[in-house]
């Protein structure tokens, strides 16, 4: 796969002639608005025939050779994207790059909440080929722990079903206020309200043709942290052959008193759930400092610490289809898309810069005398984190959420075997 980053002076006339494809290829794969509007900095995803990169770390016994045969290519190959590289001294944990034809492979979960986007069905679609599942962030529950949906999920079930994608109901502790950690702590300290959650949520994923359950609580009491596991251990039984997927709140280590962290018991959900998926957003959170939203390297220490508590084929990790435009010094932002982030840069003739450490893109603009910064993803950003994802063989990555366009992401994926 080829990408370009746009130098000054360039357009993509000449871009287009530098890589043999046409303009209108270049617009489209990248959701430009204009053929004539590009700005320097902007990462243009070039389609080609190529292959991903694989990204390895090595194992005892590893040896080229070895290598070269399970990604079925050649010593000479591996070579060439490793410069450097000493075929007679690999070393355990080493990473390197393999060119190969054999295709990344692991699952993506994409969020919804019905409603977002009069488009959605449609968009869903184009998208299909891409997801594994689709959690319907539609459910809450009442204070005695009752089920309830809140949203249309009718029409979001039918059509997963009838593109192959398995429909995941997503229940989140939320009010018309929010997500409510009294709620939370009410009815997971509550033996009765607890059975009552666990009873309703299966009989409302049974009813509605749910393949699986995804649970989302968060800001839950630290001191729920074992009636959190509880919940969980009965859910699953009672679940029977559905798929429990639960969601955690990123962290580096434990901190069992932290009122945003301290109830996720990481290796025993690890133990009880079919899947557990990281929230590796909002690094750069709301109404904080501008920050990037999802840095590599802050995932990449949340990876390895989960790891050393849930096995690797049940860990996926947060990606952000948003960014975040921040006014600075204060307190004011929006979410906004991927793609309407970039449209912004060059709506605004905005020079886009690139963070190599949080492997991040970001831009600055001027509105009257209001600074914004706007940190967002794009097909570098998207490319390095599934590397993480390749390098520790991990279940798969989560998007927030399926309304925020991100095309460079999709087109991405055509390149990976979904499972």
């Amino acid at each position: 796969m080829a990408v370009h980053v746009v130098k000054t002076g360039e357009n993509l006339w000449s871009i287009s002639k530098l890589y043999g494809i046409t303009i209108q290829n270049i617009v489209e794969v990248n959701g430009l608005l204009s053929a004539s509007l590009i700005v320097p900095g902007l990462a243009l995803y070039i389609p080609d025939l190529q292959p991903i990169i694989r990204f390895y770390k090595v194992k005892a016994g590893d040896t080229l050779w070895k290598l070269s045969q399970q990604f079925k290519t050649s010593i000479n190959n591996i070579l060439n994207a490793n410069p450097g590289l000493d075929p007679n001294n690999l070393y355990i944990g080493q990473n390197i790059n393999i060119p190969s034809p054999v295709k990344p492979q692991f699952s993506t979960l994409g969020f919804i909440v019905p409603g977002s986007s009069p488009t959605f069905l449609a968009d869903l679609e184009e998208i299909a080929p891409n997801l594994t599942y689709l959690a319907v962030s539609a459910f809450s529950f009442t204070e005695e722990g009752y089920a309830y949906v809140i949203g249309d999920d009718v029409p979001i079930v039918r059509k997963s079903l009838e593109l192959d994608i398995i429909p995941l109901l997503m229940v989140q502790n939320t009010t018309a206020a929010g997500f409510s950690k009294e709620l939370a702590g009410r009815v997971l300290s509550t033996p009765a309200y607890r059975r009552n959650l666990v009873a309703s949520l299966v009989n409302l994923a049974l009813q509605r043709g749910y393949g699986g359950i995804s649970v989302d609580l968060e800001f839950i009491p630290p001191l729920q942290r074992e009636d959190f596991n509880t919940f969980l251990r009965e859910l699953k039984t009672a679940m029977g052959s559905l798929i429990l997927h639960v969601n955690v709140h990123a962290k580096t280590q434990d901190i069992p008193s932290n009122p945003i962290i301290g109830a996720y018991d990481y290796k025993t959900i690890g133990e009880i759930a079919d899947i557990v998926a990281v929230m590796t957003i909002d690094y750069g959170y709301p109404g904080g400092p501008p920050d990037p939203v999802s840095p590599l390297w802050w995932i990449a220490l949340v990876v390895r610490y989960s790891l050393t508590l849930m096995p690797r084929e049940k860990l996926q990790i947060g990606l952000p289809l948003y960014g975040h435009d921040k006014i600075v010094s204060t307190d004011r932002f929006r979410a906004l898309s991927v793609l309407d982030a970039q449209n912004l840069a060059i709506s605004t003739g905005s020079v886009i810069q690139f963070d190599t450490a949080a492997q991040s893109p970001w831009f600055r603009y001027w509105k009257g005398t209001e600074e914004h910064i706007v940190w967002f993803e794009d097909i570098r950003s998207y490319t390095e984190k599934y590397r993480l994802i390749d390098l520790y063989q991990l279940n798969g990555a989560t998007y927030w959420q399926l309304s925020f366009r991100s095309p460079q992401n999709w087109a991405y994926l055509d390149k990976v075997d979904i499972v």
